[in-house]
């Protein structure tokens, strides 16, 4: 289920050669299924923490296989705009993400 307009992207393959920009991802699982929605100021900083430390012991986000991922200028409000769409439209936050995201 695509989020955003970006293409989906292989996650190991990919995100290390992502922009240092700010902007909002979402990390999918093998089955496509949305696992969480996030948001940086840096988003090349924020995926190569991801992918050198395998997430930080977070079983949840181990689960990525795909994400897209989109540049904005305000990425704190993008991401609160796409959780509200998100639950709206599946009546629950996606796996990873929990209410104090």
């Amino acid at each position: 289920m695509e989020i955003l307009n970006d293409e989906i992207h292989l996650w190991l393959q990919s995100a290390r050669f992502v922009k240092a920009k700010p902007g909002v991802y979402v990390l999918f699982d093998k089955n496509k299924d949305v696992i969480y929605i996030g948001e940086s100021e840096n988003l090349q900083n924020q995926f190569a923490k991801y992918v050198d430390t395998n997430f930080e012991n977070d079983t949840c986000k181990q689960k990525t296989h795909t994400y897209q991922r989109e540049f904005v200028e305000n990425p704190k409000e993008r991401k609160r705009q796409l959780l509200e769409d998100y639950k709206e439209k599946h009546s629950k936050l996606p796996v990873c993400n929990d209410d104090t995201d």
